[in-house]
């Protein structure tokens, strides 16, 4: 969560900075802190305030800038007839990406993890603690999970191809810049503007709540009651402090988002594998047979992505890819059993007849 707080400040206070305000968005320019100091006053009042009070106010605002912006972006790619780049080449080619220092970096594991949110967030099943308490029906949990997620993936789709397209028209920008270039080539001065906001709401929408969460989870953790304001304020303050920590190391080197990014993302699949196999064990609790294999099935392909990973990587164990792989099949082949045997012996158990019927 604190990494979730941390990214999302960085990506949207940049894109304000350089693309909306036209500021250096540089780590020693008092402008960039500003801006990122903009952030951190929205992010907490939405952690500090009732849910209802402030984002569920705003976000039908933010819902409709967004939707804007990727239908456009979506809209853009065939009116303004981006060619993407094809498959051509070796298989090896196709499955690796050329590195600065003359070498290839595999698609397994990095792809997975590079993605992020785009394809599986185990930062999406932590916000169960808010939203159920802010809904009325149990099948109301398909639009607002689900489909949601879904959404979100074919959203990762349309910019995944935007950037091919922009690339394919001679574009070098950065991960920051080539949002705006994309904007602007495609729905014009204003129109591009709007759809920056909306690239801008996206992050922010993750970094409210996840510093919301994590107040949740520290107090429940800890016992703190929150009801009184100095108890939510205290436990804020320490997250933020936290947060602030982070976002200005990874500012102040020039390699510091690459390696948040990283880091953040590795945690997120991380987190999504734990969800997966609570899924799995709930199901297999309540007696089905073929429903577990819908979450077991992602959660030990995830298992393998985030071990092989983590083992591989620099900043991570620095082992051999052969090795990292080989550790990644063995560890998701024992994800899954352990999995399906805490499933199998609460199928008849007190626990799993007592919970919530939500698959029945």
């Amino acid at each position: 969560m604190l990494l979730v707080g941390a990214v999302f400040i960085y990506v949207p206070g940049d894109i304000m900075a350089t693309q909306v305000l036209g500021w250096s968005g540089a780590a020693n320019d008092p402008l960039t802190w500003v801006v990122y100091g903009g952030i951190f006053v929205y992010y907490t009042a939405a952690t500090l305030f009732p849910i209802d009070k402030l984002i569920g106010r705003i976000y039908p605002i933010f819902g409709a800038i967004l939707l804007f912006s990727a239908i456009g972006v979506f809209c853009g790619l065939f009116l303004k007839d981006y060619q993407l780049a094809e498959l051509t080449g070796s298989l090896s080619d196709n499955l690796s990406r050329p590195l600065p220092n003359g070498g290839r970096e595999p698609l397994l594991p990095f792809f997975f993890v590079t993605v992020a949110c785009g394809i599986v967030s185990g930062f999406h099943s932590t916000q169960t603690a808010i939203i159920s308490r802010n809904v009325t029906n149990e099948r109301q949990g398909r639009l607002t999970f689900y489909n949601m997620m879904v959404l979100e993936g074919f959203i990762a789709m349309i910019w995944a191809a935007a950037a091919m397209g922009i690339r394919a028209k001679g574009s070098t920008a950065g991960a920051v810049g080539i949002i705006g270039e994309v904007c602007r080539d495609m729905l014009g001065t204003w129109g591009g503007l709007l759809a920056i906001l909306g690239v801008i709401v996206l992050p922010i929408t993750s970094g409210d709540t996840a510093c919301r969460s994590l107040r949740l989870m520290l107090s429940e953790f800890l016992k703190i009651d929150q009801k009184p304001a100095k108890n939510r304020v205290t436990i804020s303050l320490f997250i933020f402090a936290a947060v602030a920590a982070i976002l200005y190391v990874a500012k102040s080197d020039p390699q510091g988002f690459d390696i948040l990014w990283r880091y953040f993302a590795w945690s997120n699949q991380t987190l999504a594998v734990f969800a997966f196999g609570v899924i799995t064990i709930y199901l297999l609790g309540k007696g089905h047979t073929l429903a577990p294999f819908m979450s077991l099935i992602p959660g030990a392909w995830y298992m393998f992505i985030v071990t092989s990973y983590i083992c591989n990587v620099p900043i991570g164990f620095n082992l051999s890819y052969n090795v990292s792989m080989i550790i990644g099949v063995i560890l998701a082949g024992v994800y899954s059993a352990a999995v399906w045997m805490r499933g199998a012996s609460m199928r008849n158990s007190k626990a799993a007849l007592e919970a919530a019927p939500i698959f029945s």
